[in-house]
């Protein structure tokens, strides 16, 4: 316990009469009001509709897209079945390219109309595909020699790929399901 200094006094000190009602004369500090979430001016209300609209719009743009790509992805999952017969032997290799060549063409009849893509083969079917490749203008060598073997050479000159060049076909085949563009 310390003991109190000499001369220190226990109360508090007295005040002047003006400090006194100065101190009396104080209020409490008031706090400004909350702000408010709503917008001050018209324009961000205008603007927020704006923007509402313009999300709408590319979510709707959005699901369109996704639904007409469709067969895309339909025929890409085809594709990855196909897959495990690359290597599964020379008969099951030849009923996959067999199969990779057919679904090029139910791929092209999804995406155009029927008059355009049913009737063509050979060098027609070759060069719709070139035109139609986007970016996979690469890939059109690798499925011409696919069209070729499988119109006019049959399941005999398919037979003889390895499995690699079917890897290479299938590539070629994804590429241009990937990348093909469709006319609006």
């Amino acid at each position: 316990m310390s003991t109190p200094l000499p001369g220190a006094q226990n109360a508090a000190p007295a005040l002047s009469p003006k400090a006194s009602e100065a101190l009396s004369a104080l209020k409490d500090v008031i706090a400004p009001p909350e702000v408010p979430w709503t917008p001050q001016t018209p324009a961000w209300a205008v603007l927020g509709v704006v923007l509402l609209l313009a999300l709408l719009w590319l979510a709707w743009r959005a699901l369109r897209r996704y639904r007409a790509n469709r067969y895309r992805r339909e025929a890409l999952a085809e594709l990855q079945r196909l897959e495990p017969q690359w290597d599964a032997g020379d008969q099951p290799r030849t009923q996959a390219l067999l199969a990779l060549a057919a679904l090029l063409k139910r791929t092209a009849l999804a995406a155009w109309p029927r008059e355009e893509v049913a009737a063509l083969s050979g060098e027609a079917w070759s060069h719709f595909l070139r035109t139609h490749a986007g970016s996979a203008k690469t890939s059109a060598p690798t499925l011409d020699k696919l069209l070729i073997d499988t119109e006019y050479r049959g399941s005999a000159a398919l037979a003889n790929l390895s499995s690699s060049d079917a890897r290479a076909l299938a590539q070629a085949c994804r590429q241009w399901i990937t990348s093909h563009r469709v006319p609006a």
